[in-house]
């Protein structure tokens, strides 16, 4: 079968479509034929060897984590998925699968669940990791309630865009950070306030609020506790929490780790097919052109997620 895969890390030049041997399906394993793959910004940093210190892997390996396909074989045990569903959810040789950017993948079942019956396999290729990460942010660490507001910094992202929707679906009073033409983008999904954050920074003009997510990094994260009442949360999918300075403010921070679940699946292919949260597919390529794929991803250029057609 056919995958992108890494015999060494650097840029887009190093992933090669090879052919490689079939994978094995262990106990709490599925077999799925991948339709669609989406790239993340993890996969470029896997890519790119940030981190080989932390998650050492033995190249070459087969690069991706987002996956949408039909499940071919099932492993002792599994009981969630059968033969024929299709399925979505997570592939990473990082969790000890065998990746998403190929024909078939092996991953555990605990990480798929059965896709949204009102997407195709490219949209709901889009969808786990980001939308997990906006969910398992705004229910399980920030606890968001109506009434309350919240700053989603970078709305038009991929999880952003995401973040935006829950919100107000949550009822919360939404701002959120955005440029140029995203600015009306993030309006549409629903956005009360969008600060254009070339013209103005959000910290100036916001106050009082309840919540911080976070879906850009560098200085925002800390320049992010001033605009929090005392107890507020500031949740950070990129930067690491200055902990001196949220107890002297008195307010929670924290960086997420996404856990992609089946159960987390389900409550987002419920919103997904309840319309609440809805898809963003901004360029698809077909699996032999990975390398311009991460290109355009990477350079900014495309608004949406990038994905890989893998099955036609």
């Amino acid at each position: 079968m056919k995958a992108v895969q890494i015999a060494e890390y650097g840029g887009p030049s190093v992933l090669q479509v090879v052919d490689v041997g079939w994978p094995s399906v262990h106990d709490g394993k599925v077999f799925v034929e991948v339709h669609a793959a989406s790239l993340n910004p993890f996969d470029t940093m896997v890519r790119e060897g940030h981190l080989k210190d932390a998650i050492p892997l033995q190249l070459p390996v087969t690069l991706g984590g987002d996956i949408a396909g039909v499940v071919v074989e099932v492993g002792t045990g599994v009981t969630n998925v059968s033969v024929g569903d299709k399925v979505y959810g997570q592939a990473n040789v990082v969790a000890g699968n065998s990746g998403a950017f190929a024909e078939f993948t092996v991953t555990a079942a605990s990480q798929v669940a059965a896709m949204p019956d009102n997407l195709d396999f490219e949209q709901a290729a889009s969808l786990p990791l980001v939308g997990v990460s906006a969910l398992q942010a705004l229910t399980r660490h920030i606890d968001l309630a109506a009434g309350q507001k919240i700053c989603i910094n970078g709305g038009a992202g991929g999880i952003g865009a995401v973040a935006v929707q829950l919100a107000k679906h949550i009822g919360a009073y939404v701002a959120a950070t955005a440029t140029g033409d995203d600015i009306d983008f993030v309006k549409q999904l629903g956005a009360d306030e969008v600060i254009d954050y070339k013209q103005q920074h959000f910290a100036d003009i916001l106050q009082n609020y309840d919540a911080f997510f976070d879906t850009v990094g560098g200085d925002d994260f800390g320049r992010a506790y001033s605009i929090l009442h005392q107890d507020g949360v500031a949740v950070s999918m990129v930067a690491e929490p200055d902990e001196a300075e949220a107890r002297q403010r008195g307010v929670v921070a924290l960086r997420q780790s996404t856990a992609v679940t089946t159960n987390m699946l389900g409550q987002l292919a419920k919103l997904v097919e309840d319309d609440v949260v809805t898809t963003h597919v901004g360029k698809v390529f077909p699996l032999v052109q990975a390398q311009e794929a991460f290109q355009a991803r990477e350079s900014g250029s495309v608004s949406g997620k990038v994905v890989l057609a893998i099955k036609s």
